[in-house]
């Protein structure tokens, strides 16, 4: 395990694939100390590799379960003098399908990960948070949290309480002088996504095929800033607004969008 020896520190769930790996490499290559955890622990040992024993420290990690997680926070405080500069809770699963068609364990597993863990992490992390001057608590939220989205209802319910605790957050947390803030990315091109989505992705529009990196960079952006609410691509702002102020017409075109991805989809259908 490597020791950051005043190095500045990011805590990342998620970190073994997608969007938290690339932010992982992005704070490397800043000559941040960072700490990669997942439950997949093939992906980390790659990434340690990659990134080098002495710049991180890497451990398996379920985020559903409170009292690891406090674990590997006091593990990864002893490692950088009881400081944490970004706490990045970007751990995250999904699973698709009509919310009445899916096994109640499945909705419960996306809720206690999407949302239970997010809120261990947090509860678990602030101490570190409010010991180091202008530390930032960032979330990864959803396109899905700007209007709630069919097929992945609950995936979007807990995306929605995501934002929501960022908000709330980024006002309680000032008498710490902790900062927090989300990114809402659209279709980022990661092992989330269900198979053939990538192939179908629109070329272009909010809803076009992302690379991950697109949103470590966000991350590193949000750092140096007071921003609220992150958006990937930037449009998504756009459908945020829309969904404030007219939610019965999102709800139209999310219909139709529904009815012609079904139409250019026979196979959907059998």
């Amino acid at each position: 395990m490597g020791t950051a020896n005043g190095r500045k520190s990011i805590f990342i769930t998620g970190a073994a694939s997608g969007m938290g790996r690339e932010t992982a490499r992005l704070f490397r290559q800043k000559g941040w100390f960072v700490g990669a955890y997942d439950v997949n622990a093939e992906g980390l040992r790659a990434l340690e590799a990659e990134l080098g024993a002495d710049n991180c420290v890497v451990r398996r990690l379920d985020v559903t379960d409170k009292a690891d997680y406090e674990r590997a926070l006091a593990e990864f405080g002893a490692a950088t003098a009881g400081k944490m500069d970004i706490l990045y809770n970007n751990a995250g699963i999904g699973v698709g399908g009509f919310f009445d068609e899916i096994p109640f364990e499945d909705i419960l597993r996306v809720v206690r990960v999407n949302f239970i863990g997010v809120l261990n992490g947090i509860h678990s992390a602030i101490g570190l948070l409010k010991a180091t001057p202008g530390s930032l608590c960032f979330t990864t939220s959803s396109s899905s949290a700007t209007y709630g989205m069919p097929q992945i209802a609950v995936y979007s319910a807990t995306k929605h309480a995501v934002k929501g605790l960022t908000e709330a957050l980024s006002i309680e947390f000032r008498r710490y002088g902790v900062r927090a803030a989300d990114v809402l990315p659209g279709l980022i091109d990661t092992a989330i996504l269900p198979p053939g989505t990538a192939e179908r992705a629109p070329k272009e529009g909010m809803f076009r095929l992302i690379p991950p990196l697109e949103v470590a960079k966000v991350v590193w952006e949000a750092y140096n800033s007071d921003q609220l609410h992150w958006y990937v691509p930037s449009e998504i702002g756009d459908l945020d607004k829309a969904a404030g102020n007219t939610p019965e017409l999102v709800r139209e075109q999310i219909s139709q969008m529904m009815a012609f991805a079904d139409a250019q989809n026979p196979a959907a259908k059998k």
